[in-house]
């Protein structure tokens, strides 16, 4: 467990940063190199269904991991493997909520531009947390793990 560890203790910057730093991101592609507008106006207000279903879902899972007494920090070390509600649909219900903020805000803006940060995000936090989260998750719940993890997906 401490290799595992002492390989995460590189990214001290927690996810709800990324999600703030993309969002930004996003902000500067729109304003200072807007592509197209693709969606436009009024149909940009649609944003708002992505961005809603992205802060239920975080807000369901985090319930879950409170009503669990299991930590919901990514660099802590879990007590208990959920894996029914939210999560029985996707291993990382709260990545993919933070994903659908983002796609939420790009739709928002409406321009092409902010869409390029959705990939990067996916692709940071499944090599900064979800490699590291699935590892500790397989060396503390083994065999049940395992099983939980071919059944349902990364992300969707």
């Amino acid at each position: 467990m401490k290799q595992i560890m002492k390989s995460k203790s590189n990214s001290t910057i927690l996810p709800p940063t990324y999600l703030l730093v993309g969002m930004l991101m996003m902000l500067g592609l729109h304003y200072l190199f807007p592509i197209t507008q693709w969606v436009p106006k009024p149909w940009i207000l649609l944003g708002f269904v992505p961005l809603g279903f992205g802060i239920g879902l975080n807000i369901i899972a985090d319930r879950m991991f409170s009503q669990a007494r299991t930590t919901v920090n990514s660099l802590g070390e879990p007590s208990v493997m959920i894996s029914e509600g939210v999560f029985s649909m996707s291993r990382n219900p709260m990545y993919l909520g933070m994903a659908l903020v983002l796609l939420g805000v790009a739709v928002l803006l409406g321009s092409l531009s902010p869409l390029l940060i959705i990939p990067i995000f996916v692709w940071l936090i499944t090599i900064k947390f979800i490699k590291f989260e699935e590892n500790m998750l397989a060396e503390k719940f083994g065999a049940r793990w395992l099983e939980y993890a071919r059944r349902v997906r990364r992300w969707i």
